[in-house]
């Protein structure tokens, strides 16, 4: 049996969803890597995009922590660092549907798109910025590529 070595690329934002999840699936990355390297990035920039709502970096290096410590593979997404659009409901994150009168609101249950995500084996990190009730206004998130612009409306966040 040969050993895989581990391969930690500079720049994991360089590396499609798909390859990320095939080199989890294979031992050639780890998650906890991937997703450590996702929540520096969003530390790094979220502060002039405000693409983010809420992060829980403790509880998504935990997920990432039991995709690379399990036995076999969880599934698809196997270890994949994923945001979820905030009109999405998540058990253990605030859903606050982009609006102040839903401020802190815990649901007590996931939608079942996150449910399928987290049953494919992703690691939620956190959510990202919508509009309210995904409503057409934009709301102040910058595009990446020119802080200029809004990547979108009720996607901006994901954009």
């Amino acid at each position: 049996m040969t050993s895989l070595a581990l391969e930690v690329p500079s720049n994991f934002a360089a590396l499609q969803a798909t390859d990320i999840a095939a080199k989890l699936r294979s031992g050639q990355l780890r998650s906890q890597d991937v997703v450590a390297d996702c929540l520096s990035r969003i530390a790094e920039h979220d502060n002039r995009l405000k693409a983010w709502t809420y992060l829980d970096q403790e509880t998504a290096m935990a997920q990432a922590r039991v995709c690379d410590n399990s036995d076999g593979i969880i599934g698809p997404l196997h270890g994949v660092p994923i945001g979820v659009k905030d009109v999405l409901d998540t058990y253990d994150m605030p859903t606050e549907y982009g609006s102040e009168i839903y401020k802190g609101y815990q649901p007590k249950q996931d939608s079942a798109c996150v449910a399928g995500l987290r049953a494919a084996g992703a690691v939620i990190i956190g959510k990202t910025a919508t509009t309210q009730f995904a409503s057409p206004l934009p709301i102040g998130v910058r595009n990446p590529h020119d802080i200029e612009r809004t990547p979108g409306v009720s996607s901006s966040g994901s954009a």
